[in-house]
Formats: C-alpha cells, structure tokens, sequence
C-alpha cells in the first residue's frame, strides 16, 4: 500500500449509492495516499464533492472526480489535510463554513489578530468564514478532515468581508 507524502497511512474511502431496485447498494472503494501541495506545507486528498448545496443524490458523478479549488463555489467539499511538522498555511478566508476533525495530532489555529488555539486530536473546529491560518507545532504530522460547504460571505457593517484564498 503506498504511504502518504506526509508519511501518515493513505485513506479509504467507500461511496455508497442505489442499484436499478432502489436498493443501497456500496458503488466504489479505494484507497489514495495524500499528495504534498505546491506550497510544501501539507498533503491533500480530496475525497468527494457536491456540485450544488443541497446535495444532489441523484447527481451520480464521482465526487472526486469535479474540479474543485479550496472550496467549491456553490457546493459542498470534503478533503484530508496532512499539515506537516513545523510549517503552517497562508492566512486565508473562505466565503464556506468549515467543519474541520482533527484525527491524528494537533494544530494551532490562528486568527488575524494573532490570537491562538491549540486543537488536539479529536478536537472539531468550526470556521466561520474567518481570516485564519493553520500551523502544525508539533513534530509530527497532523491529519484533519474538512469539509467546506459553501456559504454567502460575513457581512460586517452591512458589508460582504472579502475571501482571502492562497494560490
């Protein structure tokens, strides 16, 4: 089985579905290591996404298989980040509410104005379309499982924050 670029195990996933009764019925498995990112800091995976919010389960493509940047305009994201020892991501915002499960290790979670949280493993951040930055402390990899849904931008003073998205 190949290893993770962040040397962390690689995923599995099952996607479930109907067959031509209506019947549920497991349309796919594997198993996908996580793949370093341009910027050095971590290794993704995308496992799956939604083209609209809600869901479509009639929509029978592979999730995996759209086009999806950081978030999805419109739809809904679900990936693995492996944030690798001592490195950390750029400040970002995203217009999405974000469910973030910590399942191996520990982040830090910054935000703008330079205040911290630690979140250890098990821990469940819920990002709100905040401006924010991850930072691993640790000597270790730490794995998380996020999944994006998009959402309108926070309005402050009646006035839509912009996103901030790394590149």
């Amino acid at each position: 089985m190949e290893t993770s670029d962040s040397g962390l195990p690689p995923v599995q996933r099952v996607v479930t579905g109907h067959d031509d009764n209506g019947r549920a019925t497991f349309k796919s498995e594997d198993v996908s290591p996580t793949r370093m990112i341009p910027g050095g800091d971590a290794a993704f995976l995308l496992l799956w996404t939604t083209a609209t919010v809600p869901a479509d389960n009639n929509d029978e493509t592979d999730g995996r298989e759209r086009d999806a940047g950081l978030t999805l305009n419109q739809g809904s994201v679900i990936r693995i980040v492996d944030m690798l020892p001592g490195k950390e991501s750029p400040m970002h915002r995203t217009n999405s509410i974000d469910y973030g499960i910590v399942m191996k290790g520990e982040i830090e979670l910054e935000l703008e104005d330079g205040r911290k949280k630690t979140i250890g493993e098990g821990g469940i951040i819920i990002q709100r379309g905040t401006n924010h930055l991850w930072r691993n402390t640790s000597d270790k990899p730490c794995r998380i499982a996020f999944v994006l849904i998009e959402a309108p931008a926070y309005l402050h003073d009646g006035q839509p924050l912009p996103e901030h998205k790394p590149d």
